[in-house]
């Protein structure tokens, strides 16, 4: 993973290139933590080598899991990251691409880069936290 900070800007933003073979959200974690990033938000495209998507059921209050054993494009990936250390949350969505043109597409469980995946993080002015939601089972940002 390498990553550098662009301009001198007010939110900052940074880009976040990682390579194959690099676990995207544990990179992401690990990229947040040294620059001591607790809020941000970020968009990225690239590649992943295999991907897990999740479709959360709301009757099930979990992830139900959609894994992409395959090489495929990411088309779209969105999301924030809340918190520090131990307590970093990264809700992410993402579409990808299959070989045949078809697409995936849910919230972001588990990918593994192949060949790259280019992020861009930029931070939030504003401090936030999660909050678990008894009514989903959820772990949502609460803005208070």
């Amino acid at each position: 993973m390498r990553s550098k900070k662009l301009g001198v800007s007010t939110p900052q933003t940074y880009a976040v290139v990682l390579d194959t073979g690099e676990p995207v959200l544990d990179k992401l974690r690990e990229f947040a933590s040294a620059e001591g990033i607790s809020t941000s938000h970020f968009t990225a495209i690239g590649a992943f080598e295999s991907v897990t998507l999740g479709y959360f059921d709301l009757d099930q209050t979990r992830y139900l899991e959609i894994p992409v054993e395959e090489q495929v494009e990411v088309l779209t990936m969105a999301g924030d990251m809340v918190g520090s250390g131990e307590d970093r949350r990264i809700h992410a969505h993402v579409v990808v691409g299959r070989r045949d043109g078809t697409t995936r597409g849910g919230h972001l469980l588990h990918a593994v880069t192949r060949p790259t995946l280019e992020v861009m993080v930029t931070e939030s002015p504003a401090e936030l936290a999660r909050r678990y939601d008894e009514t989903t089972g959820l772990t949502l940002i609460d803005p208070g």
